[in-house]
């Protein structure tokens, strides 16, 4: 399968680009930043330098143009703004959604957050503007039936030493390494599992592939 993913320069995308390229997929990495190619190539994906935050549907429609599956992997980073929280992490994935459809693309993958719904609205705080952008985006992949989507909602992310074994839930507590996170998306994709469902996900027990299998 050709997989874009946007966000293509973030961690866990760059871990995600690896994995599936050695699964004998074609993990292309929509970024906006040129200096970042050498990066996402090193990692195993084709670079694509596209902006969502400065390009329409159209225009993502036709770089998304071959591709099978689609991961929102984006995110505005520690220190941005309360702005760039919903035009990065809310507006972004919506963009990805419909530039999917237009481009015939059903598959989807949503790299979300855990407790995004328990944002609170009132409040100014950037960590819950954050999870109101993740909770609203997910409410539109959800609400488009012209997706076969996967919300994956992980707990708080580690660089510790991926585990293989995680724990999946509609609300469970902990953290995950992002390496784990990671290797789910991939194993997602690669069996089409998932499709439909929206799940908070850290580090447990059971083997990635039998959670995947479970779901």
């Amino acid at each position: 399968m050709r997989i874009a993913i946007a966000g293509g320069h973030g961690q866990i995308a760059r871990q995600l680009s690896t994995l599936l390229a050695q699964g004998g997929h074609e993990p292309v990495a929509l970024i906006r930043n040129a200096d970042q190619e050498a990066d996402v190539a090193a990692a195993g994906a084709t670079p694509l330098v596209i902006d969502l935050e400065h390009c329409d549907d159209s225009e993502l429609a036709e770089a998304l143009t071959g591709c099978d599956a689609v991961v929102f992997a984006a995110g505005s980073g520690p220190g941005s703004t309360a702005e760039r929280k919903l035009s990065v992490d809310r507006d972004g994935a919506i963009l990805l959604a419909d530039a999917a459809v237009q481009a015939g693309i059903r598959r989807y993958v949503m790299l979300s957050s855990r407790g995004a719904d328990t944002y609170d609205g009132d409040s100014d705080d950037i960590f819950q503007i954050y999870l109101r952008a993740k909770s609203e985006a997910d409410a539109a992949v959800r609400g488009n039936d012209q997706l076969d989507w996967t919300i994956v909602r992980p707990g708080s992310l580690t660089d510790d030493s991926p585990t293989g074994k995680v724990r999946a839930g509609a609300e469970v507590e902990g953290s995950i390494p992002r390496g784990d996170v990671a290797a789910l998306i991939a194993t997602l994709l690669a069996t089409g599992a998932g499709v439909g469902a929206q799940f908070e996900v850290v580090s447990g027990e059971t083997p990635i592939a039998e959670a995947v299998a479970g779901l």
